[in-house]
């Protein structure tokens, strides 16, 4: 590495200097460096010198301000270009200069002027590029309100402007800002994907990742050891055949088992009630999907073992005797192979086709890339695989005769559920993100636990195709049932876009009743709100009238009672009601559409009411089922709070019974960007609010929400804003980026301080529960074997 950075250096007459930089600097720092000069290098030219259109290139800095900043102190001399001299030298200053040099770096980055000192709207500058940095949508007046604050906050001699002193002063407040501060210059500027990527360690070989995979390591244990007593067990009767007759048999045995096992591990229905019962503490049905993968996969070898050995052995067969050619045993019945008029090779050829066909097809690349309905209309060849596969093999339906029935029983009873009731889509909202929200009058017969879903059929969208879909409504909410869905496939932007461009049909004769719909729900929201002009403890509302909040509408009436007690303020004068989303828009129609669903099934969620700790934790639309949850949980909460009738003071009395042992429950919400959030803003709103004044043991329910998008507090881009608003959160006790309570924080949450600050609580045994993608999964996954944590995640 050194030698590369001697070669370089070794050009110009400053060879000297550049090296005092290399000196006592780590490899991070080295490598950093090495790419900028290698970037200054493919981007100057010949002449050594780069302008400010090619520095932006070079850092790959996104907005204008901050790269035209940066130029501006790089270039020492003010000739309007920064040679390489002059790059390695200020870069040299971050990296080993102390804290006041640092500090002095940010301050002429926020002193445009250069006048040694900061006013308001050199400031409100500043502000407005880091919330374009950190993708982060605010309105002017809300801008203003976080220059006001922190401007305030540092200006303490209210001279009008601050200087380098005060802003120090300022950043001693933050102190997690003045840590990272101390960070090198490659965490400040350093380019996209320049991230080391952490080695982790195997973690299957660890005490912890026993403990926590107790179950389906012995349920894979015993699989594999029956799968190797079949297979030996078949061998051994037809070793006088040979040894392929011998792989094939064995093969074949293993077979009929993992062609059973398969649809076994996918009785829904059967697995449901299961989970009620101890057989949940003893089998790995919250892996039930899982293993259905690894079953398929077997198949797949087994068959393929098989096919070869049989096709070895036909070879060998042509050789000895010429009787029939090598084709005619493949595709023809005439060496009369099997025991159906000889179709076994002709039955076997298609089943291997089959089952490479559906293999393929229920690849997660396949799955996840917006093309389900490959895998879903793929995956129904299972009713052909199993005639095929009754044709193909003597004792294959042995095997499979009660599975069958089985399986046949619970379709016979989720299509009868579903045509029962006459179910219709009565309300539509389109939500940002293409996420469409879905209310189904709920049947009288449909009983459903929170975090169960269901499958979704709408014959107007696909009329043959049923979709997996969380339920997002409580259980305790009796009039309706909610889904929201994300637009990631083709059923699902199908479903999107047709209500985006639905036109209303027979407008003027719909209009009264539209209007008595409108009228009927404001006299709800009536009933359930009222507060008077003092808005500081009001349900936020966005500015951005296309967004209604409609995802939590609150009809049964112990809610309503805490809702309005809450909303209620002590100032004289009668309150007036406040009206949310009563109107109707181009994203909220009501409407009359037939669907079917079919359902409920359970999910690994059900464990959380038997859980003492629970973390819960959704990215993006993965917060689905936690909606559901919360809404339960916080129903259940309400049960056991109690108030005083004198003072007014209330709490929840530490109670654990049956139905719900929770002593704390941590609700963690990772979103891309700022629009996610307002899926489920009112909901997490009315919570809030729904908390007690005071507890035994603390809060019950704490929220963190994070925006991946935004740039973490250890970026010099991002530091005043986070500042800002830290500031304004405590002056308005409410968040400018949700209008929760709870302060959004940037980018993604540490895990190890997470699960740390969970661990000291010692609020029992904690229960980690996920849902999101896959790689995000994995991440959890490991830090809770690490911290002990039993985890979770949802599969359907």
């Amino acid at each position: 590495m050194l030698e590369l950075w001697l070669s370089l250096v070794s050009k110009s007459s400053s060879a000297v200097s550049r090296l005092g930089i290399i000196a006592n600097m780590d490899d991070d720092n080295v490598k950093w460096l090495e790419w900028v000069t290698k970037q200054f290098e493919s981007i100057a030219g010949e002449d050594k010198k780069i302008d400010l259109e090619e520095f932006k290139a070079a850092l790959k800095v996104k907005e204008s301000f901050f790269a035209e900043r940066f130029f501006a102190i790089f270039d020492s001399d003010g000739n309007g270009s920064i040679s390489l001299d002059e790059l390695l030298r200020a870069l040299n200053l971050l990296i080993h200069g102390n804290e006041t040099d640092k500090l002095q770096f940010l301050f002429k980055v926020y002193d445009v002027d250069g006048n040694c000192s900061i006013d308001s709207d050199e400031l409100r500058t500043v502000l407005k590029s880091c919330l374009k940095e950190s993708a982060i949508s605010l309105p002017d007046e809300k801008l203003d309100d976080l220059t006001v604050a922190l401007f305030e906050s540092a200006d303490k001699d209210k001279s009008g402007s601050i200087t380098f002193k005060e802003l120090k002063e300022e950043l001693e407040r933050f102190p997690e800002v003045m840590e990272n501060l101390t960070i090198s210059a490659a965490n400040w500027l350093k380019p996209p994907g320049t991230e080391k990527k952490k080695r982790h360690t195997p973690r299957y070989l660890t005490l912890t990742y026993w403990q926590n995979n107790t179950s389906k390591l012995l349920f894979m244990f015993f699989y594999i050891c029956v799968n190797i007593l079949l297979f030996t067990l078949a061998a051994g009767q037809y070793q006088v055949f040979g040894g392929w007759i011998m792989v094939a048999r064995g093969c074949g045995r293993c077979l009929n088992l993992n062609c059973t096992l398969i649809v076994v591990l996918m009785f829904r229905r059967c697995l449901t009630w299961l989970r009620a019962t101890w057989v949940a503490r003893v089998l790995p049905l919250d892996q039930h999907v899982l293993l259905h993968q690894l079953v398929g996969y077997a198949i797949f070898a087994f068959s393929t073992v098989h096919t070869f050995a049989h096709t070895a052995n036909f070879v060998n067969m042509v050789k000895k005797n010429a009787t029939f050619q090598l084709w005619e045993y493949f595709l023809t019945t005439r060496p009369r192979i099997g025991w159906i008029h000889g179709t076994a090779s002709i039955t076997g050829i298609v089943l291997q086709l089959l089952i490479s066909l559906i293999l393929i097809c229920s690849s997660t690349c396949v799955r996840r890339s917006g093309h389900f309905e490959v895998f879903y209309w793929t995956h129904l060849c299972y009713i052909l695989f199993w005639i095929l596969l009754i044709l193909h093999c003597t004792n294959f339906w042995k095997w499979f005769v009660v599975p069958g029935c089985i399986f046949l029983l619970e379709k016979i009873v989720g299509i009868t559920m579903s045509h029962i009731g006459h179910l219709s889509i009565t309300e539509v909202n389109l939500l940002p993100s293409k996420v469409t929200h879905l209310v189904i009058k709920r049947p009288h017969f449909f009983n459903y636990k929170p975090g169960d879903y269901i499958y979704l059929n709408i014959p107007i969208i696909a009329k043959y195709e049923w979709h997996p879909f969380t339920i997002s409504s409580a259980p305790e909410y009796q009039e309706y049932i909610w889904f929201h869905i994300r637009s990631a496939g083709q059923w699902t932007n199908r479903l999107y876009e047709y209500f985006r461009e639905r036109e209303p049909i027979s407008n003027e004769a719909k209009r009264l009743t539209r209007s008595l719909k409108i009228k009927h729900q404001k006299c709800r929201q009536e009933h359930c709100f009222e507060a008077t002009d003092d808005d500081d403890d009001a349900v936020p509302t966005n500015a951005d009238k296309t967004v209604e909040l409609t995802s939590y509408k609150l009809n049964h009436v112990p809610f309503c009672e805490t809702a309005k007690k809450h909303l209620q303020t002590n100032r004289a004068g009668s309150p007036q009601p406040r009206e949310s989303s009563a109107k109707l828009n181009e994203n909220h129609v009501y409407c009359n559409i037939k669907c079917y669903i079919d359902g409920p099934y359970g999910t690994p969620t059900r464990r959380i009411f038997t859980s003492e700790h629970a973390v819960l934790i959704g990215a993006g639309i993965g917060i689905t089922p936690f909606a559901s949850i919360l809404q339960s949980i916080m129903y259940r909460y309400r049960m056991r709070k109690q108030t005083c009738p004198n003072s007014g003071y209330s709490w929840c009395e530490n109670l654990k019974d049956n139905e719900m042992r929770l002593r704390k429950v941590d609700f963690l919400w990772i979103n891309r960007d700022q629009k996610s959030f307002e899926w489920f803003v009112s909901l997490l709103t009315a919570m809030e609010m729904d908390q007690a004044d005071g507890e035994p043991e603390g809060r019950f329910l704490e929220m963190q929400m994070y925006m991946t998008s935004a740039l973490s507090r250890n970026d010099m881009k991002a530091i005043g804003l986070q500042m800002a608003l830290d500031l304004l959160a405590k002056k308005e006790k409410r968040d400018s980026i949700t209008g929760l309570k709870t302060r959004t924080q940037p980018g993604r949450p540490d895990w190890n301080k997470v699960f740390h600050k969970v661990a000291d609580e010692k609020k029992g045994k904690v229960h980690v529960f996920f849902c999101g993608s896959p790689a995000l999964a994995k991440v959890i996954k490991t830090h809770c074997e690490q911290f002990g944590f039993k985890f979770y995640k949802e599969n359907f």
